[in-house]
C-alpha cells in the first residue's frame, strides 16, 4: 500500500435528520476509520421569519436544529465508539452551509434517496447545487433500506472508478478511486467505455492511431492501461481489472457497478455562463447505482 500524506482534514456529512441522512453518517464514519481521519458533521440551519401572522419562536427553532445533530452525533457515536466527531449547526442556507464544508474536508457525504431525489434540506436542486459546485468530491449514500448489504460486505466490495480520456484528465478521479481501495484493502476494476465514432467524428490523426492499435477496441484499451499505469506504480498492492466494453457511459458504468463498493466518476469542472453541470455519466450514476457513488471534480 502507498503512504499517503498525512492531512488534517476531516470526512464533512450533511445531516437532516433523515434516515438518508444517518445512513450517510454511519457510511462517513466507517470512512474516517479507514482513512484515519476525523468525522465532522453539518446541519444548515438559518432563522428566517415568515411574513404570516403566526407566533414564530427563534429559540424554539434553534433548538430543534440542535436537537437535529445531536441524534446524529449520539448515533454515530453509538456504533463507533472510537470515533473522532466533531459537530456544527451553520447558520446559513444549505448550498453555501455545504459548500463551505466540502472546501475544508477531504470529502463530503449527503444521503440520497435515489432516483435523484436528495432529501431534506437538500430537497428540490440542493444536492444538485452542491454536487456540480464543490471543489472536493462528494459522495451520495443511499438509506440502508435501499441497498440491504451489510456494511461490512459493502466495504469488502471492489471499487469501480469511470476513466475516460487521457492520463492528466483521468488523474484526480483514478487517484481518488486507487486511495481508497488502498485504504479498504480491496480491488479497483476501471471502466472504460466506447462507441463506433458517427462519420467524420475522429480525425485523421485519431484513425490513424487506432488502426496502429490493431482497431478501436485495442486502442481503448491501451488508452485505459495507459491511464493506469502510474496508479499500479503507486498502489502495487491494489489488485486491478481493466473493463472496456463498447456501449454509452452511463449504461456501461453501472452494469459493471452492480456489485461495487463504491462507484467513483469524475465531473469536469466548467465556468459556463449556465453554471457548473453535473454531467450525463454522473448523472446517471447518482440516479441509479445501487451502492454509494463518489463525484470527482476534474480540469
Amino acid at each position: 500500500m502507498a503512504n499517503e500524506a498525512p492531512t488534517n482534514r476531516a470526512i464533512a456529512v450533511g445531516v437532516d435528520g433523515s434516515p438518508e441522512s444517518l445512513a450517510a453518517a454511519d457510511w462517513a464514519a466507517r470512512e474516517a476509520a479507514h482513512r484515519g481521519m476525523p468525522l465532522h458533521l453539518v446541519h444548515a440551519w438559518l432563522w428566517q421569519p415568515l411574513d404570516v401572522p403566526l407566533a414564530q419562536d427563534r429559540e424554539a427553532e434553534a433548538q430543534r436544529a440542535q436537537a437535529v445533530l445531536d441524534e446524529a452525533v449520539a448515533a454515530v457515536r453509538s456504533a463507533h465508539p472510537g470515533a473522532a466527531v466533531t459537530a456544527d449547526v451553520v447558520q446559513d442556507t444549505p448550498v453555501p452551509a455545504l459548500l463551505a464544508a466540502a472546501r475544508d474536508a477531504e470529502m463530503l457525504v449527503l444521503g440520497t434517496r435515489g432516483h435523484g431525489a436528495l432529501v431534506g434540506f437538500l430537497l428540490g436542486s440542493y444536492g444538485q447545487q452542491v454536487i456540480a459546485a464543490a471543489e472536493r468530491p462528494v459522495v451520495s449514500v443511499r438509506a440502508a433500506a435501499q441497498d440491504r448489504r451489510p456494511a461490512s460486505v459493502l466495504d469488502a466490495a471492489e471499487v469501480v472508478v469511470g476513466q475516460q480520456g487521457g492520463p492528466q484528465e483521468s488523474a484526480a478521479v483514478l487517484g481518488f478511486a486507487f486511495q481508497e481501495a488502498a485504504a479498504r484493502g480491496v480491488g479497483v476494476r476501471a471502466v472504460r467505455a466506447w462507441s463506433l465514432p458517427p462519420l467524420y467524428a475522429y480525425s485523421p490523426g485519431s484513425l490513424r492511431l487506432a488502426d496502429e492499435a490493431g482497431g478501436l477496441e485495442p486502442y481503448e484499451r491501451k488508452a485505459l492501461a495507459e491511464a493506469l499505469a502510474p496508479w499500479r506504480e503507486r498502489y502495487p498492492d491494489v489488485p486491478v481489472t481493466e473493463h472496456v466494453e463498447s456501449g454509452g457511459g452511463g449504461q456501461v458504468l453501472l452494469s459493471a457497478a452492480e456489485g461495487a463498493g463504491l462507484l467513483v466518476v469524475g465531473r469536469r469542472v466548467r465556468h459556463a455562463p449556465v453554471g457548473p453541470r453535473i454531467g450525463s455519466v454522473a448523472h446517471a450514476a447518482l440516479h441509479h447505482a445501487r451502492c454509494p457513488v463518489a463525484v470527482v471534480p476534474h480540469d
